[in-house]
């Protein structure tokens, strides 16, 4: 069923990249499989996937060795400070940077390693109290404060938007992290692109996409229910 899945959430994207005019080239199916067993992850590969999110350090950890190198892993959970070391040379794009603390223990760690970290800013547009991220308003400051640290590039913005039945009430705040990235390119801050936007999940990816997403999450829709027993 995962093959199908895959291509079924592509196919999904493509149309909804067709209604906004878009290319589905722009568009990057992060295959979210925390939880989940390596033959899934394996199933998904052999469909076509290449980029893999996981929530937890001691899953990208426990996969990496085992699963294909070209595999692009996304850090897209919340991470802790004590924990970068294990990633820092493991994740391609680390999505959930939302403190100036984070930033600097990214920075060490990829100065350590001598590699050049990719992250994204997380942004809880929807201000709810039991998501992390930070405030639309402090966004910038924090850009700003990130951009001078070495090895560690701003490649964009990350949300993870409410949970909702009708995913046309999620539109808003995508459209918000929308206009949030063009005010920071507007600033032309150095060491800042604004290429990703990193929003959309199982339920509301083809309404992210429509109002410009280059990153969706899926997890359920291409790997069933979750099982956290």
């Amino acid at each position: 069923m995962v093959k199908e899945n895959f291509i079924q959430v592509q196919n999904n994207i493509k149309k909804a990249c067709e209604k906004a005019g878009r290319n589905p080239e722009e568009v990057t199916l992060i295959a979210v499989s925390k939880t989940k067993p390596v033959p899934m992850l394996e199933e998904a590969y052999q469909a076509g996937s290449r980029d893999f999110g996981e929530n937890k350090v001691q899953e990208i950890m426990d996969k990496y060795p085992v699963l294909p190198a070209d595999i692009r892993w996304h850090m897209i959970g919340h991470l802790q400070r004590n924990k970068v070391k294990y990633i820092i040379d493991k994740a391609a794009l680390i999505h959930s940077v939302d403190s100036l603390r984070l930033a600097e223990e990214i920075s060490s760690q990829a100065r350590k390693k001598q590699v050049e970290a990719d992250i994204l800013i997380e942004v809880n547009i929807a201000q709810e109290e039991s998501k992390f991220g930070i405030s639309r308003a402090e966004t910038l400051s924090l850009v700003e404060e990130i951009a001078g640290l070495p090895n560690i590039h701003i490649k964009g913005l990350m949300t993870i938007a409410p949970f909702v039945e009708n995913p046309e009430d999620n539109r808003k705040y995508f459209r918000q992290i929308k206009e949030l990235s063009v005010d920071i390119i507007e600033k032309n801050i150095d060491n800042v692109s604004m290429s990703v936007l990193s929003m959309g999940m199982t339920g509301d990816y083809m309404v992210a996409v429509e109002e410009g997403a280059t990153m969706v999450r899926v997890g359920t829709g291409i790997f069933g229910e979750r099982n956290y027993n």
